[in-house]
Formats: C-alpha cells, sequence, structure tokens
C-alpha cells in the first residue's frame, strides 16, 4: 500500500491543465478559472471624485464664520465648473472633484441656507476625495491565471469595462458505477439490490467544483459491460471515475478491463481509511481514478485524493487546500495501522475555541455521516491520539470547492 501523502501527490500530477480556452460572458463567469493573467486597462476611478454627499471647496477658503457662495450643484455624471476662489460647489457621491478644490466637507457638517453654505468643523485637506487610479491603474496587474472567479472577481472585470474573460474550458467528467446489485433510484427494487448512491454523489460533486459530469453509466459485472461504459467515457470524457469492483474478489473485473484497454496503473491502494482499494490508471493520456465502491469510503477518497487532481486539470492557481490543526475530542485512544480519517463536526467549544467532534458511527457504509459533517479529521497511522490532542482537519467547504 502506498502512503497516503504520497498517493495524494501522485494523483495531484497524474495529468496537466486542459489546453481549451474560451472567451466567457461576465454573466456565465462564476466558478470558472481564469486562463490567463490579466492586467489593467483603466483608471478606477476614472477621475478624483466625491466618497461622500457634501460640498467641494478650498481648505484655505474654509473659516469658522464663512458663509461660503454655493456656485454650482453637480450630480454624479455631471462636469463640474472650476471652483471660483471663496466659493462652494454642491456634490453627491460619485461627483467628479471640480478644478481648485482640495476637500470635500459631508453634507452633515454643512449647512445650507440662502444660496449659502457655512462648514461647522475645520476640514482635512483632501478628505473624502477617492483619487483617480486609487482602486486600480491602468497596466498593473489584475487577476492571475489560475484564480477561480466568484462575484468580486466580476466586479473587479466589468469596472474594467471587460465583457467577457479568458477561461479554461470546463473538465469534463465521466462517472462509472458498477455492481449487479445496485438499482437507480426510483426504480423498483428487490429485496437483495440497493439504490445506486454513488453515481448521483459522484456527479454532484464534480458540479460544486465547477466540472461537467458529461455521462453517469453503470454497468454489470461483466468485463464487455465494463470495456463498452469505459471506451464511452474515454472517448468524451478528460477524467474518468469508476465506482467499485477495484478490490479482489471474483467479480472485481475493473482492474483486468482497464489492462485489456491498455491501462497502466500507477498505483493501487492506499493505506488510508476508508478507502484503501483506489487504483489510477492512464488511457490515451487521460486518467481513470477508481474509487472504493462503498459511498463513505468512494466520498473521503474524492475529497482527499482526486480534488487536487481535478484542481490541476482545471488549471487552478491552488491544489491543496489549507488544513489546520483542531483538537479531538474522543472518549478513547484512537489508534491505526492506516491513516484514518473520522468524520467530524467543527464546533465551538464553552472557552470559545474550536473542537471536532466525531460521529458517532465510522462504518464506510453509514451514508448519515455525511450530510452531519463539515469535514475530515486526519489520525495519522500507527500513532495513539488521546482526547484534546490536535489533529489535521480538512474542511469540506474547502476541500469540495
Amino acid at each position: 500500500m502506498l502512503d497516503f501523502d504520497h498517493a495524494q501527490t501522485l494523483l495531484a500530477n497524474a495529468a496537466g491543465p486542459l489546453d481549451r480556452v474560451e472567451d466567457v460572458a461576465l454573466a456565465d463567469l462564476a466558478g470558472r478559472v481564469l486562463a490567463r493573467d490579466l492586467t489593467a486597462t483603466v483608471d478606477i476611478p476614472p477621475a478624483d471624485n466625491s466618497a461622500m454627499d457634501g460640498y467641494a471647496l478650498r481648505a484655505a477658503d474654509w473659516s469658522d464664520a464663512a458663509r461660503l457662495p454655493v456656485q454650482q450643484r453637480c450630480y454624479a455624471g455631471d462636469t463640474p465648473e472650476p471652483l471660483k476662489p471663496g466659493h462652494a460647489i454642491r456634490l453627491f457621491t460619485g461627483s467628479l472633484i471640480p478644478e481648485g478644490a482640495d476637500v470635500v466637507v459631508m453634507q452633515e457638517d454643512a449647512e445650507e441656507a440662502d444660496g449659502h453654505v457655512r462648514i461647522s468643523r475645520p476640514p482635512a485637506l483632501g478628505q473624502h476625495i477617492r483619487l483617480r487610479g486609487e482602486d486600480t491603474l491602468a497596466g498593473a496587474p489584475l487577476l492571475a491565471a489560475g484564480t477561480v472567479l466568484e462575484a468580486a472577481h466580476v466586479a473587479l472585470l466589468a469596472s474594467q469595462g471587460m465583457a467577457t474573460a479568458p477561461a479554461r474550458a470546463r473538465l469534463r467528467v465521466g462517472i462509472l458505477t458498477t455492481g449487479d446489485e445496485l438499482v437507480p433510484p426510483g426504480a423498483a427494487r428487490a429485496p437483495e439490490q440497493i439504490y445506486n448512491s454513488n453515481g448521483p454523489m459522484l456527479a454532484a460533486l464534480a458540479r460544486g467544483m465547477g466540472a461537467e459530469p458529461v455521462h453517469v453509466l453503470h454497468a454489470r459485472d461483466t468485463e464487455a459491460d465494463l470495456l463498452a461504459a469505459f471506451k464511452t467515457l474515454l472517448a468524451d470524457c478528460d477524467l474518468v471515475l469508476s465506482v467499485g469492483g477495484v478490490s479482489v474478489g471474483e467479480r472485481d473485473l475493473v482492474k483486468p478491463a482497464l489492462a485489456t484497454l491498455g491501462g497502466e496503473l500507477s498505483l493501487w491502494k492506499v493505506r488510508m481509511k476508508p478507502g484503501k482499494p483506489v487504483a489510477l490508471a492512464q488511457i490515451g493520456g487521460k486518467p481513470v481514478v477508481s474509487l472504493p465502491g462503498n459511498p463513505v469510503s468512494a466520498y473521503a477518497v474524492f475529497t482527499l485524493l482526486v480534488t487536487p487532481l481535478v484542481r490541476r486539470m482545471q488549471g487552478r492557481e491552488t491544489l491543496f487546500p489549507p488544513v489546520s490543526l483542531l483538537p479531538l475530542r474522543t472518549e478513547r485512544t484512537r489508534q491505526d495501522s492506516r491513516e484514518e480519517f473520522l468524520r467530524v463536526q467543527r464546533r465551538v467549544a464553552d472557552d470559545g475555541s474550536a473542537e471536532l467532534v466525531p460521529y458517532g458511527h465510522q462504518g464506510s457504509g453509514v451514508i448519515s455521516s455525511l450530510p452531519w459533517s463539515t469535514g475530515l479529521a486526519r489520525v495519522p497511522a500507527d500513532t495513539p491520539v488521546q482526547d484534546k490532542d490536535r489533529v489535521p482537519y480538512y474542511d469540506l467547504r474547502h476541500w469540495l470547492a
């Protein structure tokens, strides 16, 4: 068995970023990965403007007794007149700063009557003025390739007048579930059968990372069915995930099928719990990752081993989200010969600090533990862990994003 860290690194480097790039409209950019570095094309703001509703004046014209004539009322989008000495111009948020003005006084500190304004307190030079280019300067770096674009990035691009941006094409993922005992949700089920939860789960996980699940196929436990399904997935997808049939039973036929298709296994079996039976093969330059059939094991392997590969193929800048160290609450000493990943909730203790509380039943078939969990706590192999010992915590909000 491969050590977990070695297997994670091996999988993360199993393929390079997709070379397909497309111009994507702003409305469709959220969740996409920027394909090239972008440079600012305009200064933001493009001119000095007011940060407040108020009055523009020269600081030198202020005195406690001064009543300054209001020369003009200038709204955002208007062009102000040059400010006359000893005068003020009424401004609103976003209004351009008139030539000659060096301060804006907010309206709460001003009293206007009979066409004049009195300022109640001395203004500070330059106050409430947004300077040209203080946000972004034309020619300066704007966004780096590999950024996963969100609403904030879209706002920044729009402020530059960019209607589109170059993004990596969506990663096309093919999913194959196996097993004669499985039936699709919604179908009639015999007593010896169970519903197929792995297919919908993996499709949702892929979609949650911004990938496109092109096919979700199911094959019976025959080599002919497996070969036909793999051929379809390899023809249409960039990454193939199979579930089940990768252990050592008589009807675990995924490995022989991959070998028939020319697949070369890079790993098989990882020193982790849950999730030991994991295989990686390359067929025609495309990675095929075979996950264990138990839903919890498949979920854990996807989270910890597959997501870095997905991020690399998407061209993301960051492959491995942060892992924090938090105290684990446990009523017994935990120790195993494999790395154990416990389903846990991150909670706030009585003293305000964070702690990890394991789900009561850690069996690999306990699907109800998945929506309950906020993350996975790593208990190192061959290492006793006591109550309140600090362990690595993999937050699902980050690892599945």
